[in-house]
């Protein structure tokens, strides 16, 4: 490793988490080296209809992924590793270093979706070094947070040593035993920690995160209340609270049915590394519910955010094939929700209500601790590192404000750390810290094929046909230049403070209105007698009038509006379309077409030849270009 340059700066590029829950990945770069640190993935608003996964824009990686060394890996949650499947589909990542479990949950992932050649995974126990690229070593040490084997990473660069925090808390009495390491981040600190880049979620919250062993006795109570069937959700990936269920399910004599597929994944990996110990005994098949005394049973769930195909959900609907509530079930909420979530699972809460059981949620039943470190934990990983500087990440803009004031009362000077947004290029050497310009940022949605990204014109059109509707119009014009038939109106999602007929009357009276004005304007000839209709002006004349007739007659609002013309029996022109960047899909011209210029004669077909015009859609005609 070379020798610390007032030159050299390392490069820290977050392209996500910040300003948000979720998606957190982080680039670092040095020397024309980079090392990835977690790619995780986030979950979609209500606004992104159809879309199951939320993912940051990897142009920059894209573009330079000759440089990628590696990518290093703190912990097995999603909003961490979720990402990793989708980005190594756009560029590879030569080997990814993590704790033993996220690894485990990562090559499960990985082959579900076929991306296993595409790197080389490496398990990293705590205090083990690995070197990435010739700028990287990297050094793992264990902290507590609410998944087990999470580690926070002690990252020796040319420049000096920096510490990324991953997600943490100081939890002193952990349900596993393996506390944090606080003596390396104290060896660290004494050696001289350059920048500490640290977790910022909880900085609002004053004094310490309760330990996780906190929440035992509070479940223990509730366990023990409960006197029929007895249902649990909580986050799948909450090892450490598994744990715990698991081994109150024994003390209270009742046999675990696990639903849900994450948290059948997650407990058998945990089980086959040690981290979950509990008798094969105690899990029972769905199938044997029905054989089993209420009060000997504890159905261990997913839903826990009231997620809409999540089994909690499902049984809160009544449509559960297997699990149906029923008077004298007890549900216990072990989680808080997320922010976005709130909506969500209290309705669920409300639905089980009204189907009979009893609910235990609530901050103030004590059944679910945070994973990250309030304030006091914040200022004790602040005092063991003495960063020169600090870099807050991973939570909300109000977090990281509160961060870095917290920063400056444990003696950090203000001008020794910056607030950045995703995308942002911080550079930091021992001459100072500071923004040295943007890299592309943004979101990538992924919908329920997972095949690829949906477009930001697909998720327009998707939230216009949510909020305004859509309106169809196709008509038919023959070789005298007059329509064939009424044209047909089909109305979709809109309010209606018209009649269909009324509408399709009208529609009719606009287009033979334009067909009879300029008739004329629409029918070229080719010199040899044989004349030809211009579909592409016919629908470019119509389309204007029509959009104006829709927005009058439904109240200015503005659905999507898809016109469809036909020729019948007689030759037909369509231009040829240029091809927008956004639209790979080639244009079909009809045979005769092409050879020739625009606007020739097409020999009649025995089908109808058609235009299609999509209002705000790039992969056709777009009728609102020109607007």
């Amino acid at each position: 490793m070379t020798s610390k340059s007032a030159n050299t700066a390392l490069k820290i590029i977050p392209l996500g988490g910040l300003h948000e829950i979720g998606k957190n990945t982080c680039v670092f770069e040095i020397n024309d080296e980079i090392m990835l640190l977690d790619a995780g993935l986030a979950f979609p608003t209500d606004g992104m209809h159809g879309v199951n996964i939320v993912l940051p824009d990897v142009t920059y990686l894209r573009e330079n992924r000759h440089k990628i060394k590696g990518m290093i890996v703190t912990h097995g949650h999603e909003d961490h590793i979720g990402g990793i499947a989708f980005h190594l589909k756009q560029f590879d990542i030569p080997v990814i270093y993590g704790p033993r479990l996220a690894m485990a949950l990562l090559e499960g992932k990985l082959e579900e979706a076929g991306m296993s050649d595409r790197t080389e995974l490496r398990p990293v126990r705590p205090r083990e070094t690995v070197r990435v690229g010739n700028s990287f070593l990297v050094e793992y040490i264990r902290n507590t947070h609410s998944i087990a084997d999470s580690c926070s990473v002690i990252i020796h660069t040319p420049v000096g040593i920096v510490i990324h925090t991953g997600d943490f808390k100081f939890d002193h009495t952990p349900v596993d035993g393996e506390t944090f390491d606080i003596q390396k981040l104290a060896e660290a600190g004494e050696k001289g920690v350059l920048c500490l880049v640290s977790d910022s979620t909880n900085s609002e919250v004053p004094g310490h995160t309760p330990s996780e062993r906190s929440v035992f006795p509070n479940l223990d109570r509730e366990f023990g209340k409960a006197k029929g069937r007895l249902m649990v959700t909580t986050f799948s990936s909450s090892v450490h609270r598994v744990n715990m269920i698991l081994e109150l399910a024994q003390k209270h004599n009742r046999k675990v049915f696990v639903v849900g597929r994450s948290m059948l994944n997650v407990i058998a990996h945990a089980r086959d590394l040690g981290y979950i110990k509990c008798p094969e005994s105690l899990f029972l098949p769905l199938k044997s519910l029905g054989h089993t005394a209420d009060e000997n049973v504890l159905i261990l769930t997913t839903g826990s955010q009231g997620e809409p195909l999540a089994a909690l959900t499902r049984i809160a609907e009544d449509s559960h094939r297997q699990i149906k509530i029923k008077q004298g079930d007890t549900v216990v909420f072990s989680a808080n929700p997320i922010p976005g979530n709130t909506i969500s699972v209290v309705n669920t809460i409300d639905k089980l209500m009204m189907r009979g059981a009893t609910v235990v949620y609530g901050k103030d039943k004590g059944i679910h601790v945070s994973g990250h470190g309030a304030q006091e934990d914040q200022k004790l990983m602040l005092a063991l590192t003495r960063p020169k500087y600090f870099l807050p990440v991973h939570g909300e803009h109000r977090m990281l404000v509160k961060h870095s004031q917290t920063a400056q009362s444990m003696g950090v000077p203000a001008e020794n750390m910056v607030i950045i947004n995703n995308g942002d290029i911080v550079e930091v050497n021992p001459a100072g810290i500071r923004i040295a310009g943007q890299v592309p940022s943004g979101i990538e949605l992924v919908d329920a094929s997972r095949v690829g990204v949906v477009g930001r014109d697909v998720l327009k059109e998707r939230q216009q046909l949510a909020e305004d509707g859509l309106v169809t119009i196709a008509a038919t014009v023959g070789s005298n230049g007059k329509l064939v038939a009424d044209p047909t109106v089909q109305i979709r999602g809109v309010a209606q403070s018209i009649s269909q007929e009324r509408l399709q009357g009208q529609v009719k009276q606009v287009i033979t209105q334009v067909l009879s004005s300029r008739g004329a304007e629409l029918v070229v000839s080719n010199g040899n007698g044989k004349s030809a209709l211009d579909l592409d002006a016919l629908k470019a004349a119509l389309d204007q009038d029509l959009r104006r007739l829709v927005r009058r007659e439904f109240d200015k609002r503005d659905p999507m509006l898809i016109l469809l013309i036909q020729g019948s029996g007689v030759a037909t022109v369509v231009q040829p379309q240029t091809q927008t960047q956004s639209d790979p899909r080639p244009k079909a011209e009809p045979k005769a077409q092409k050879k020739s210029p625009p606007k020739v004669e097409v020999e009649p077909q025995p089908a109808p030849q058609s235009v299609v015009t999509e209002r705000r859609t790039r992969t056709r005609t777009t009728a609102a270009s020109a607007s």
